[in-house]
Protein backbone atom coordinates (compact mmCIF):
# COMPACT_ATOMS: atom_id res chain seq x y z
CA UNK A 1 0.00 0.00 0.00
CA UNK A 2 3.22 2.36 0.98
CA UNK A 3 4.46 1.63 -2.70
CA UNK A 4 1.04 2.29 -4.59
CA UNK A 5 0.74 5.46 -2.71
CA UNK A 6 4.53 6.98 -3.66
CA UNK A 7 3.62 5.49 -7.12
CA UNK A 8 0.53 7.09 -7.36
CA UNK A 9 2.31 10.42 -5.79
CA UNK A 10 4.70 10.12 -8.38
CA UNK A 11 2.79 9.33 -11.16
CA UNK A 12 0.13 12.48 -10.76
CA UNK A 13 3.96 14.53 -10.64
CA UNK A 14 4.53 13.47 -13.94
CA UNK A 15 0.67 13.71 -15.46
CA UNK A 16 0.84 17.32 -14.00
CA UNK A 17 4.29 17.75 -15.79
CA UNK A 18 2.73 16.63 -19.12
CA UNK A 19 -0.71 19.07 -19.06
CA UNK A 20 1.83 21.70 -18.38
CA UNK A 21 3.57 20.54 -21.76
CA UNK A 22 0.29 20.25 -23.31
CA UNK A 23 -1.23 23.63 -22.41
CA UNK A 24 1.65 25.70 -23.22
CA UNK A 25 1.95 23.44 -26.77
CA UNK A 26 -2.04 24.72 -27.40
CA UNK A 27 -1.01 27.87 -26.50
CA UNK A 28 1.85 28.28 -29.14
CA UNK A 29 -0.45 26.73 -31.60
CA UNK A 30 -3.34 29.09 -30.46
CA UNK A 31 -1.52 31.93 -31.33
CA UNK A 32 -0.53 30.59 -35.11
CA UNK A 33 -4.32 29.98 -35.76
CA UNK A 34 -5.27 33.90 -34.11
CA UNK A 35 -6.39 32.57 -30.66
CA UNK A 36 -5.48 32.51 -27.29
CA UNK A 37 -5.97 29.87 -24.50
CA UNK A 38 -7.65 31.82 -21.91
CA UNK A 39 -5.28 31.66 -18.11
CA UNK A 40 -3.07 29.40 -20.12
CA UNK A 41 -0.18 31.34 -17.43
CA UNK A 42 -2.65 30.56 -14.38
CA UNK A 43 -3.16 26.76 -15.26
CA UNK A 44 0.38 25.95 -15.85
CA UNK A 45 1.24 27.85 -12.83
CA UNK A 46 -1.04 25.51 -10.78
CA UNK A 47 -0.11 22.80 -12.57
CA UNK A 48 3.79 23.34 -11.88
CA UNK A 49 2.39 23.64 -7.93
CA UNK A 50 0.52 20.54 -8.18
CA UNK A 51 3.82 18.68 -9.69
CA UNK A 52 6.20 20.06 -6.94
CA UNK A 53 4.28 19.01 -4.69
CA UNK A 54 2.88 15.47 -5.62
CA UNK A 55 6.84 14.97 -6.29
CA UNK A 56 7.89 15.23 -3.09
CA UNK A 57 7.27 12.35 -1.05
CA UNK A 58 8.20 9.87 -4.28
CA UNK A 59 11.49 11.54 -4.56
CA UNK A 60 12.46 11.71 -0.56
CA UNK A 61 11.70 7.92 -1.24
CA UNK A 62 13.44 7.48 -4.15
CA UNK A 63 16.41 9.50 -2.33
CA UNK A 64 16.39 12.55 -5.11
CA UNK A 65 15.75 15.29 -2.13
CA UNK A 66 19.43 16.98 -1.51
CA UNK A 67 20.47 15.64 1.78
CA UNK A 68 23.60 16.76 3.45
CA UNK A 69 24.70 13.27 4.54
CA UNK A 70 28.85 14.04 4.54
CA UNK A 71 29.08 15.13 8.26
CA UNK A 72 26.77 11.75 9.10
CA UNK A 73 29.13 9.89 6.86
CA UNK A 74 32.29 10.68 8.95
CA UNK A 75 30.52 9.92 12.19
CA UNK A 76 31.14 6.55 14.31
CA UNK A 77 28.26 3.87 12.84
CA UNK A 78 26.41 4.07 16.49
CA UNK A 79 26.21 7.66 16.47
CA UNK A 80 24.51 7.86 12.95
CA UNK A 81 21.47 6.11 13.13
CA UNK A 82 20.25 7.81 16.24
CA UNK A 83 21.34 11.19 14.52
CA UNK A 84 19.13 10.19 11.63
CA UNK A 85 16.73 9.29 13.81
CA UNK A 86 16.65 13.17 15.22
CA UNK A 87 16.80 14.63 12.10
CA UNK A 88 13.72 12.54 10.56
CA UNK A 89 12.02 13.58 13.30
CA UNK A 90 12.53 16.91 13.06
CA UNK A 91 11.72 16.33 9.80
CA UNK A 92 8.42 15.02 10.62
CA UNK A 93 7.60 17.58 12.71
CA UNK A 94 7.79 20.42 10.57
CA UNK A 95 6.21 18.60 8.13
CA UNK A 96 3.19 18.04 10.15
CA UNK A 97 3.08 21.85 11.07
CA UNK A 98 2.92 22.30 7.17
CA UNK A 99 0.75 19.87 5.87
CA UNK A 100 -1.69 21.37 8.65
CA UNK A 101 -1.80 24.94 7.35
CA UNK A 102 -1.47 23.59 3.83
CA UNK A 103 -5.06 21.92 4.70
CA UNK A 104 -6.00 24.85 6.90
CA UNK A 105 -5.25 26.89 3.58
CA UNK A 106 -7.49 24.75 1.57
CA UNK A 107 -10.33 24.99 3.94
CA UNK A 108 -10.37 28.46 4.47
CA UNK A 109 -10.24 29.37 0.59
CA UNK A 110 -13.32 26.80 0.15
CA UNK A 111 -14.86 28.62 3.68
CA UNK A 112 -14.65 31.87 2.18
CA UNK A 113 -15.45 31.17 -1.42
CA UNK A 114 -12.36 32.62 -2.88
CA UNK A 115 -11.91 32.67 -6.30
CA UNK A 116 -8.41 33.10 -8.94
CA UNK A 117 -8.29 36.43 -10.66
CA UNK A 118 -7.49 35.47 -14.16
CA UNK A 119 -9.40 35.28 -17.16
CA UNK A 120 -11.38 32.01 -16.02
CA UNK A 121 -12.31 32.46 -12.13
CA UNK A 122 -12.27 29.41 -10.82
CA UNK A 123 -12.36 28.50 -6.52
CA UNK A 124 -9.40 29.10 -5.19
CA UNK A 125 -9.63 25.52 -3.06
CA UNK A 126 -9.48 23.31 -6.43
CA UNK A 127 -5.46 24.54 -7.27
CA UNK A 128 -4.72 24.43 -3.41
CA UNK A 129 -5.93 20.51 -2.90
CA UNK A 130 -2.93 18.76 -4.69
CA UNK A 131 -0.39 21.18 -2.63
CA UNK A 132 -2.15 19.84 0.93
CA UNK A 133 -2.69 16.33 -0.51
CA UNK A 134 0.83 16.29 -1.93
CA UNK A 135 2.00 18.08 1.72
CA UNK A 136 0.49 15.42 3.22
CA UNK A 137 1.97 12.39 1.76
CA UNK A 138 5.66 13.71 1.48
CA UNK A 139 4.72 13.71 5.95
CA UNK A 140 3.80 9.97 5.66
CA UNK A 141 6.62 9.29 3.62
CA UNK A 142 8.65 10.70 6.19
CA UNK A 143 7.16 8.99 8.98
CA UNK A 144 7.21 5.88 6.87
CA UNK A 145 11.41 6.36 6.84
CA UNK A 146 11.27 7.27 11.14
CA UNK A 147 9.65 4.15 11.67
CA UNK A 148 11.85 2.37 9.62
CA UNK A 149 14.90 3.50 11.38
CA UNK A 150 13.54 3.52 15.07
CA UNK A 151 12.85 -0.13 14.01
CA UNK A 152 16.60 -0.92 12.64
CA UNK A 153 15.42 -1.08 9.35
CA UNK A 154 17.73 0.95 6.92
CA UNK A 155 15.36 3.45 4.95
CA UNK A 156 14.55 3.13 1.47
CA UNK A 157 15.88 6.33 0.25
CA UNK A 158 19.12 5.25 2.32
CA UNK A 159 19.66 1.69 0.27
CA UNK A 160 19.19 3.88 -3.04
CA UNK A 161 21.59 6.65 -1.54
CA UNK A 162 24.27 4.44 -0.98
CA UNK A 163 24.53 3.44 -4.54
CA UNK A 164 25.77 7.26 -4.85
CA UNK A 165 29.49 7.89 -5.28
CA UNK A 166 31.08 8.84 -2.06
CA UNK A 167 33.60 10.85 -1.18
CA UNK A 168 35.92 8.36 -0.49
CA UNK A 169 35.52 6.80 -4.04
CA UNK A 170 36.21 10.28 -5.28
CA UNK A 171 39.88 10.29 -3.34
CA UNK A 172 40.55 7.04 -4.28
CA UNK A 173 39.91 7.90 -7.90
CA UNK A 174 42.03 10.87 -7.39
CA UNK A 175 44.68 9.19 -5.80
CA UNK A 176 44.51 11.64 -2.79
Amino acid sequence: MKRTLYLLSGGLSGFFIVLIMVIILAQIVGRFLGFIVPSAEDFSGYALAASTFFGLAYTFREGGHIRVNLAIQRLPAPVQRPLETVVLLFAFLLLCFASYYCTYMVWESYDFEEVTHGYIPIPLWIPQVPLAVGMIAFTLAVLDSLIENVRGITPHYKLLEDEDVSIEMIDDKEGV
